[in-house]
């Protein structure tokens, strides 16, 4: 299984690395993520540059598409030709989006009457789309999820490996990964946080 995790120019570091940091510990179980990204070379927001280990198009056979967030996301929603290389379709993939990727879903008419999360920067941006802004970390509704919070990208990335391999397997990444001496709590916060977001609104 494969994931994108998608990473425009001024991209958060946080969200894109997180995410596919944790995912890629389960390698060995087939599930792996890949820098996606619309130019050889990104630049994040703190400057760092990044060569994509996937191109765009790839979104196209991946399993699972994560958008990442950035202080150039409200220019990837007016470029008409950027958005347009990103078909995506839930009916086969997991789609998620951190912070103002949730701006990306909503150009793409994937978030309808579905709520979502997002920080609090963008949070106006994307009320204006129309959509349902929850005071929440994290919220998924079948095959789509937002985070909210640039550490929320942890229940993404939980998420993810939830759907696609079981919870063992994210209690496994978590606790490995988790602070020493707060194993046990890290691990149950982030299922908490999936689990809690599965169930809204049913």
């Amino acid at each position: 299984m494969q994931v994108a995790v998608v990473t425009f120019d001024g991209f958060n570091e946080l969200d894109s690395f997180v995410a596919s940091a944790l995912i890629n510990r389960c390698r060995k179980d087939g599930l792996e993520a890949f820098i996606t990204t619309p130019t050889p070379v990104v630049t994040s927001m703190n400057g760092v540059e990044v060569s994509g280990q996937r191109p765009m198009e790839f979104v196209t056979e991946a399993d699972v598409v994560l958008i990442g967030s950035g202080v150039k996301t409200r220019d990837v929603v007016a470029d008409d030709r950027l958005i347009s290389r990103l078909p995506l379709d839930p009916s086969r993939q997991l789609i998620g989006a951190q912070c103002s990727g949730a701006l990306v879903l909503a150009r793409l008419g994937l978030l309808e009457s579905m709520p979502a999360c997002t920080d609090m920067k963008s949070r106006p941006f994307v009320e204006a789309c129309g959509v349902t802004v929850l005071d929440a970390p994290f919220h998924a509704e079948g095959d789509i999820a937002t985070a909210g919070g640039c550490l929320a990208s942890q229940y993404l990335a939980t998420w993810v490996i939830t759907r696609t391999l079981g919870e063992d397997a994210a209690r496994d990444v978590l606790g490995y990964v988790a602070p020493v001496g707060e194993s046990q709590e890290t691990v149950e916060r982030a299922l908490r946080a999936v689990h809690t977001g599965e169930a809204a609104l049913r």
